[in-house]
């Protein structure tokens, strides 16, 4: 789930700009594990202070192409999340579909 300050910034005809253009450019890859890429991933993550900074909200060095295991890595590493929770397609944080990572390489 968005956070709420961002919340209108993902409804944004810029961000959906920016996201289809980060898909292409990485042809709709994962950048970590090859597989097709679901999500567009801030590297630096957003935050009331930095969403009006178009080079983190909206640039192409701050984005990548992820598929939905590499970002829930990714957010579980950085946030912990609780077992059995993980983000969905949408970056929805719902229940596990599947069993928990074990003995997965963490980036």
């Amino acid at each position: 789930m968005a956070r709420d300050f961002a919340e209108a910034f993902y409804h944004s005809a810029a961000w959906k700009q920016a996201q289809k253009l980060a898909m292409q450019l990485h042809y709709g890859v994962c950048e970590k594990c090859g597989r097709p890429a679901k999500i567009i991933h801030h590297k630096i993550w957003l935050t009331p202070e930095n969403i009006g900074d178009p080079d983190i909200a909206l640039g192409q060095d701050n984005l990548m192409a992820l598929c939905i295991d590499c970002h829930n890595r990714i957010h579980a590493k950085a946030a912990s999340v609780r077992e059995g929770l993980e983000f969905d397609g949408s970056g929805q944080l719902v229940r596990m579909q599947s069993p928990p990572f074990k003995n997965v390489e963490r980036f």
